[in-house]
Formats: C-alpha cells, structure tokens, sequence
C-alpha cells in the first residue's frame, strides 16, 4: 500500500469523538495571530478541543509539515516567509498531497532598539556590512558602527536576533542584506545571476558566527528582554513584537523610514514582508473542525479586525481577496513561482 493511501486511512479511520485536536506548527512571528485564531476557535464552542500551535520557526515547522500526512504530522505551518521550491519538493516526496497557501497579512522585519538607546539611523548597506560573516571576501572585522560607517556612533555591533530556522532571519537577509551587498558590492549581481549561486550566498547571504550577531532563539520576548538589560544593542523581530512593547521600544529607521503599520501597508519601509499559513487539503476533510478555523482566521484579518489588533497588518484588500477565493475553492499551491 503506498504512503498516500496509508495516510489517506489513517485520516478517514477517525470519528469526530475519537479525533484529535487541530495542530498548527512553525513561525514566531505568526504564532500570537494563530493562537488568537485557536482562543476565538475555543470561544465560538467549547466542546471543541482546543488547537495546538508551537512556535518553532518558519523552516523547522516547514520540515515538520512535509514530512508526511496523517494523524501523527502537523495541519497548518504558519510562515514568516514564503514556502520554498525544495520544501513544496519535500512535501511532494512524503505524500502530503495539495497544499493551500493562505496570505494571512503584511509584517515587517523590524530592527529595534531601547528608548534609552543610541537612536541609530541605517541605511540596507550599513546592516549589510555590519552582519555579513564575509562583506569583502574575507572574515568581517568589524566591531563598532563607526566602523561600518563614520557617521555612525562608536558602539559595539551588538544585533539580537532569531536563529537560521527562523522565517524572520531569512526575511532578513533576502529584503535588508542583499539589496545593501548589491550597493555595496559592484560584483554582486553577476554573482547572483551565475549559475553557481554558492558565491553570491557567501558574499552576500551568510550572518557573521564571531558574537556580533546573538542568536537569541525563537522566542522573540527574549529579544525584548535582552534589549531592556543592553540599551545599545538591536534586536530584529516581527513589528508586531515592536508594536506590542512600544512603551519601551522604537523602531529603528531603515533608509530613512521606521517601521509603523503605515509604512508596513504602505510598502515604504524595506523590510516589508507578507506573512501565511500553508494547510493541507486532505486534512480540511479529516480533520474536524479544521475548515472552519481556516475560515475563521479569514473572517479575523481585516482591517480593524481581531488580528489587526493584535499587531497584524491587514493586507490589500486584493490580496485579501484571493486568498478567501483559495480558500473558498481549495485551490492547491503549485511550484510555479517558488524559489
């Protein structure tokens, strides 16, 4: 028998008395919107179990949700980024079938800073030089900002930030860091372009291992803490994060722009992201009650909306719409587009 038909069973082989509870896995930045979601879902009846929903990170929850279909594997992923082509591939591999890809709002990567702190202004080429393992080839022996940039104060390069499982760093380095390797670089878009990206990701992708950049984990409270004990240092976190600890934090100005939901909506500020949720399709049909908390995280996104006030940024309201038709028609993710 082959897995998709194992799996397919095991889905059918289960009552709505016997069934397990819904089970949601992946981004931070994702998780407090979920878990408002999962609260409503409770709230709406209680007889329902209430959803499960771990905070992981964008790529381990991505791991976890292609590793197959079934009882044992996760419903939902949320995402702090967009799938990638080798996880849509991993997916195909174990079985997991159609998979929808729900736009669920607009983030962005906020780079922040205490409101006793140095009020630092960055431009995309001075983050890049400060975080990259490798800005002109060779190991980055960088350790104050002045370094990276004369007009910048002489404090140490001191960024907080989540791990390399984490949506948020990858969003980090595809909108902030490569723009400012390109500007600062001239060889970096021939790099990119060549066939051999390993270069180009050197130069222009890695985040320096040497105490410059803190792996704090995906626990983004934990980037608030540490910048509540070092005024000096910066954290990166999803705005919502900034927005939620605003009475102690500001956000720091990237090319001139802070991030604020305006700026966020609006595009203006660089690090401007769209955030998701990937369900799979076989399981909104085994799994009770699973198509009507997808629907109901749709009916919670609008502007003005429970999410929003959570720290959500409403997406257009053509993103918006499509990703109700998605749900609406169960329209499966294809690798066209995913890189």
């Amino acid at each position: 028998m082959t897995l998709l038909a194992v799996a397919a069973l095991a889905l059918q082989g289960c009552d709505s008395t016997s069934a397990r509870e819904i089970r949601v896995v992946g981004s931070s930045t994702v998780f407090p919107f979920t878990t408002a979601v999962a609260e409503a879902f409770v709230n709406q009846d209680s007889s329902r179990k209430p959803p499960v929903v771990e905070s992981i990170g964008t790529g381990a929850g991505m791991k976890r949700f292609c590793d197959g279909a079934g009882w044992e594997y996760p419903d939902v992923v949320n995402a702090s980024r967009r799938m990638k082509k080798s996880e849509f591939e991993l997916c195909a591999k174990n079985g997991v079938g159609d998979v929808l890809e729900v736009q669920i709002g607009v983030d962005g990567v906020a780079l922040a800073e205490a409101n006793n702190g140095p009020k630092l202004q960055l431009s995309k080429r001075d983050v890049y030089l400060a975080l990259a393992a490798a800005p002109n080839g060779q190991p980055n022996r960088t350790r104050f900002w002045r370094d990276v940039n004369p007009a910048l104060p002489a404090i140490p390069i001191q960024v907080m930030g989540p791990p390399s499982t984490s949506g948020t760093r990858d969003a980090l380095v595809e909108l902030i860091m490569e723009p400012g390797c390109i500007e600062a670089q001239p060889r970096a878009k021939a790099l990119k372009a060549a066939k051999d990206t390993a270069p180009y990701d050197k130069l222009c992708k890695r985040i320096r291992d040497d105490g410059a950049y803190i792996d704090k984990g995906e626990n983004d409270n934990l980037i608030v803490q540490g910048l509540a004990q070092n005024p000096n240092a910066v954290g990166v976190f999803g705005y919502s994060y900034l927005e939620e600890n605003i009475e102690r934090l500001h956000g720091v100005p990237i090319e001139g722009v802070s991030p604020s939901y305006e700026t966020i909506a609006g595009g203006q500020y660089p690090g401007a992201r769209p955030l998701y949720i990937y369900v799979k399709k076989r399981h909104l049909r085994a799994v009770p009650g699973l198509a009507d908390f997808v629907r109901l995280y749709s009916s919670m996104w609008n502007p003005g909306g429970k999410l929003v006030r959570r720290g959500l940024i409403a997406a257009p309201e053509a993103t918006r719409a499509r990703s109700l038709q998605i749900i609406a028609q169960g329209t499966a993710l294809t690798a066209d587009g995913l890189h």
